[in-house]
């Protein structure tokens, strides 16, 4: 099956399902991250519970749908993300009911610095579109077979991508070079190692909608241009 997505006339339940789900991994993420947990001796934000989620199902939206599709969603992701965001801030500015005293732990638990949000917007972008466009190439690459690879290449490509931008951006200069360096690698091998560890459950997944939807979309006559919204 080699079904482009402009012919479809609208969206299964099964699309949006996965969009759900993925924007909901990544929202849930991005508020969850300010506690730092301790898992076998490693140093992790707590966001790594979830957020390696965005990653499979980015994969089966790219894997099943196609390049094109995933770019919007991730695009969506993107403004979903920063509607809450908005929204957080907003109310953390408003004042406080005189009887209401959680301002300061809302602001330290929900509180966003502009570095962090910078650095989580940027590495957000870059490795999920890093992510999609790799799983794409390479599906073309081998026709469609060894999806194995293509799930977990992109992801160690993305995942890099995603760690090393975040903890850069966010601690260059607060955290010494060589701390800083150890928990980018921390990052990425603990992500990797994450989808990995699902990659049945990935296969399972994208067997199941490419059979229910009856499309496999390879993007060969795709544009990857990342700010394409079309096309």
């Amino acid at each position: 099956m080699d079904s482009p997505d402009t012919i479809r006339k609208g969206y299964s339940q099964w699309f949006v399902l996965v969009v759900a789900i993925f924007i909901t991994c990544l929202i849930s993420a991005n508020i969850i991250a300010v506690k730092v947990i301790g898992v076998f001796g490693l140093i992790l934000p707590a966001a790594i519970i979830i957020f390696p989620f965005s990653y499979i199902f980015g994969d089966v939206l790219t894997e099943v749908y196609g390049y094109r599709q995933a770019r919007r969603v991730i695009w969506l992701g993107f403004l979903c993300n920063l509607v809450v965001i908005s929204a957080i801030w907003v109310a953390q500015i408003l004042p406080p009911a005189p009887f209401w005293h959680g301002q300061s732990s809302y602001e330290q638990i929900l509180g966003f610095t502009p570095r962090l949000l910078a650095a989580s917007f940027i590495a957000y972008l870059a490795g999920e579109f890093a992510n999609s466009f790799i799983l794409a190439k390479m599906k073309i690459a081998t026709n469609g077979r060894w999806l194995w690879t293509r799930t977990i290449g992109s992801t160690i490509v993305g995942q890099g991508l995603d760690s090393l931008i975040f903890i850069f951006v966010a601690f260059a200069g607060i955290i010494p070079g060589a701390e800083l360096f150890a928990a980018m690698v921390t990052q990425w091998l603990a992500k990797s190692a994450y989808e990995t560890a699902v990659t049945p459950f990935t296969y399972w997944a994208v067997g199941f909608l490419k059979q229910r939807e009856g499309i496999d979309v390879y993007d060969r006559d795709t544009r990857f241009n990342p700010l394409l919204l079309r096309g």
